[in-house]
């Protein structure tokens, strides 16, 4: 399916050079490695915005503090998700409230200006990911009129070509994808051996190859979840893999329970499941946490095809209600929140299997965990409920040599209430970035 949109509703890649002289004081000079983006639900402000608080990690001690003027509103309410482009100048952020992405250039000293905003084609946008010059953003319901939370339908996935603007020189930013006959496509999820079932969507990953992309999903009908996957084409359109039906063959789900049915926050609201998904940096494995049975679901790709196997030994066992993942891009480790402990298991990674090294207390229900994307030496997770004021972000030091953490100093760090996604760049710029 199709659905037009002008011009103005592409993504619009901004130099940050431009901002680059109004930033009298900058992270230049100092023990800053990198900056973190973390987004509260919370509404703040005459617009009842959420907000986007920054924060930077001392290089030496992982030590994080929020940078001057932070927070900054995300120009929209109940921002849920977020995404760094692949250069590390722009940040999207969506707002599920009122089903936007609003794109930030980040300033070199971690300050975010708005630029752009765009209405997703579907409602209530739950997760995004960038790949090269595409942002990919999953809708809890697909652009139908007789789609709504008191008659829900499947949702959808669609694509945002992110072009560069005309003054950035081409050798600083890759040039713009076409937007073939001016239109933005979508992809409902559906069974084709049941197509009238409703499939919630729940989390989105696309490996680092930029080949294939996978997406979570619910199916409230038939009380089973699903992992679907799609081959991602040169202008961002995708192709179903295995003719549209769940990876492991028609009909047949990854993972079995009953979730919560959640149409705000989700996937952070506990209860959801499968809840996160994530792959590792040779696009080899793809993990999902099943939150409803403490598990982490392993699959290895097939390069060819993209379609997906279950690993030997999985599901591996996690905490209670599972909520996020992540995997170190420099070692071979794997990290998750288990919302209901308030914990984050640590994992080694031998030829996809995984081996817990240890679980650690974080703060009250984390929702979203990260690394940073310059020394990957700190993580960092992001704790919905933190005090009874406001969230924390919890901050561990990350040992190379066996995966075990350690807290950072003064750790945790306040936040504003409500958080729910992160997302990281290096302070010089060249780092590989997170999102959740």
């Amino acid at each position: 399916m199709r659905m037009k949109f002008n011009k103005s509703g592409q993504l619009l890649l901004v130099s940050a050079a431009s901002l680059l002289v109004a930033a009298l004081v900058t992270a230049c000079g100092t023990l800053t490695v990198d900056f973190v983006f973390v987004t509260s639900a919370k509404a703040a402000g005459a617009d009842s915005y959420g907000e986007v608080d920054v924060f930077e990690i001392n290089s030496e001690s992982g030590a994080m503090r929020q940078i001057p003027t932070s927070p900054f509103p995300s120009g929209g309410r109940n921002p849920v998700a977020e995404a760094v482009s692949s250069d590390n100048t722009n940040l999207y952020v969506a707002n599920q409230d009122d089903n936007t992405i609003v794109q930030f250039i980040i300033g070199n000293d971690g300050k975010l200006y708005p630029q752009n905003t765009v209405n997703t084609p579907g409602v209530y946008p739950l997760a995004v990911a960038v790949s090269g010059m595409n942002l990919f953003v999953v809708d809890t319901f697909q652009p139908l009129p007789s789609c709504s939370t008191a008659a829900p339908c499947s949702g959808s996935i669609a694509v945002f070509p992110i072009t560069a603007s005309s003054d950035t020189p081409p050798s600083d930013r890759p040039g713009p994808l076409p937007v073939p006959n001016g239109s933005l496509s979508y992809w409902p999820l559906s069974l084709p051996s049941s197509p009238n079932d409703v499939l919630e969507p729940t989390a989105i990953n696309v490996l680092a190859s930029g080949k294939y992309l996978y997406v979570t999903a619910y199916d409230a009908t038939a009380k089973a979840n699903y992992l679907f996957g799609y081959s991602i084409g040169s202008s961002g359109a995708l192709t179903p893999l295995n003719g549209g039906a769940p990876l492991g063959g028609a009909g047949t789900p990854f993972a079995t329970g009953t979730c919560a049915t959640a149409y705000v926050n989700a996937p952070f609201v506990v209860g959801t499941c499968p809840a996160a998904i994530a792959s590792d940096p040779s696009s080899t494995y793809v993990y999902v946490t099943d939150s409803a049975n403490g598990k982490v679901r392993g699959y290895s790709v097939a390069s060819a095809t993209g379609l997906l196997s279950p690993l030997g030994g999985s599901p591996f066992p996690a905490g209670n209600q599972p909520s996020a993942i992540t995997i170190d891009p420099a070692y071979a480790y794997v990290y998750v929140t288990n919302s209901l402990d308030s914990t984050v298991t640590a994992y080694s990674m031998n030829s996809g299997a995984l081996t817990s090294v240890g679980t650690y207390a974080a703060g009250l229900q984390p929702v979203a965990v990260g690394i940073d994307p310059s020394t990957h030496h700190f993580l960092y997770t992001v704790n919905f409920l933190g005090n009874t004021v406001s969230g924390t972000v919890s901050g561990f030091e990350l040992s190379p040599t066996d995966g075990t953490l350690v807290n950072s100093q003064n750790s945790p760090y306040t936040a504003n209430a409500l958080p729910t996604a992160v997302a990281a760049i290096s302070h010089n710029g060249t780092g590989a970035g997170t999102q959740k």
